[in-house]
């Protein structure tokens, strides 16, 4: 039995790896959290009766407590309450599947206890990468990585290199890190000047938040997903290639020295990569589609539009600037996909709002946690003020 805390459990992989709970009676969930959906959690803690149950606001945890009074479910609220969910003693995975930089302390916390992380939140690595790798370093727990793209590489590197606690005899030449190009795919930037929100959330491939939907279009999920794999695998920013794979087929690749080029291929699924974390190194069977290669005429590859779609140059540049601009950067798009989603901004603001933050930053090398949480504070502070969202 395989006792799993999740958090974001309410959240598109939340809910997934649950499905995957529900087709496998070896695995348990020990605790939830999530963030404002108590009827959805409340279904979900009387199907798998955790120990723990955590929401964010205080007002919640008392109607979902009123809710629950006929369990033995213990509720509790705010990041002290994610946090002990995540460390929960029980458990023996943490699935950190909530969106944004709000999952770095809890991760750290999962950590810190000597939790085994199956990671979906990318914001994590993003904004701490060498306080997260250090501390699972020395604690001796895995990162085992739950975004499709990732799982991917690190399904490429099995048996060629251990990724995990680094390797001096590195076989790895470069990763190719796969995009779906988004539902805004070879537009310009006069095309996106009046996007709708609407427009944004039609992602072609994937069903996904709206936060990291958003992010998809506009690239900068993939710029995120760079700065993931450089701290993830030990690799130098400059070795990681995007490519535009608009089927989702490929969900990416490596190339060795020896120029083998190893790739995951499959049907968009992210129940795939969730199970793989969670049973890592076992492969078991999971019901879906399949593959047909009979039934594809061909697989279609194209480059990034950079000068359209900045995402993945501003976080190249946050990532070898380093310290606290990654969190700068990843904080400043958090707070302007806020803003689009809530029809204050246009589109194309969300790099201007980017760009701002991160040439008005003050770098502080090798951040510390408060350094880093500062740093989030003062970004959200500076662009408030500059454009009053």
């Amino acid at each position: 039995m395989k006792n799993i805390s999740i958090i974001g459990s309410t959240g598109s992989i939340g809910t997934q790896a649950l499905d995957i709970v529900r087709a496998n009676d070896d695995l348990r969930v020990v605790a939830l959290a999530c963030g404002k959906n108590i009827e959805m959690v409340e279904k979900q803690a009387r199907e798998f009766h955790p120990e723990l149950v955590s929401v964010m606001s205080e007002e919640l945890s008392k109607e979902l407590k009123v809710k629950l009074s006929d369990t033995d479910i213990k509720v509790v609220s705010g990041m002290e309450g994610l946090c002990e969910v995540s460390a929960y003693e029980k458990a023996d995975i943490t699935l950190t599947a909530i969106v944004g930089m709000i999952g770095l302390e809890p991760t750290l916390a999962a950590i810190n206890a000597g939790k085994d992380i199956a990671l979906a939140n990318k914001e994590t690595l993003v904004t701490a990468g060498h306080l997260v790798m250090k501390a699972a370093a020395d604690k001796g727990v895995k990162i085992l990585p739950v975004d499709s793209e990732h799982s991917a590489i690190f399904q490429s590197l099995q048996g060629n290199r251990i990724i995990l606690q680094g390797n001096i005899d590195n076989p790895l030449s470069r990763i190719l890190l796969t995009a779906s190009g988004g539902p805004f795919r070879g537009r310009t930037r006069e095309e996106l000047e009046d996007v709708t929100v609407e427009q944004a959330l039609k992602h072609p491939n994937w069903s996904m938040g709206p936060k990291i939907t958003i992010d998809s279009a506009s690239m900068v999920n993939k710029g995120l997903e760079v700065i993931e794999a450089h701290w993830l695998f030990d690799t130098d920013i400059d070795d990681i290639e995007v490519l535009i794979q608009p089927q989702s087929i490929i969900h990416s690749a490596v190339e060795y020295k020896d120029g083998a080029i190893i790739a995951q291929l499959g049907t968009p699924d992210m129940k795939l990569p969730i199970q793989y974390a969670f049973y890592y190194p076992e492969r078991r069977y999971l019901a879906g589609d399949r593959l047909d290669f009979t039934k594809i005429s061909g697989i279609q590859i194209d480059v990034p539009d950079y000068e359209t779609f900045k995402g993945i140059p501003l976080a190249k540049k946050a990532s070898r600037i380093g310290g606290s601009m990654p969190t700068v950067m990843n904080e400043a798009n958090e707070h302007a996909v806020a803003a689009f989603l809530a029809g204050k901004i246009k589109f194309l603001e969300i790099y201007d709002m980017i760009e701002y933050a991160m040439s008005q930053h003050k770098v502080i090398q090798d951040a510390s946690l408060e350094d880093i949480l500062s740093a989030r504070d003062e970004t959200d502070r500076m662009l408030t003020e500059k454009y009053g969202v």
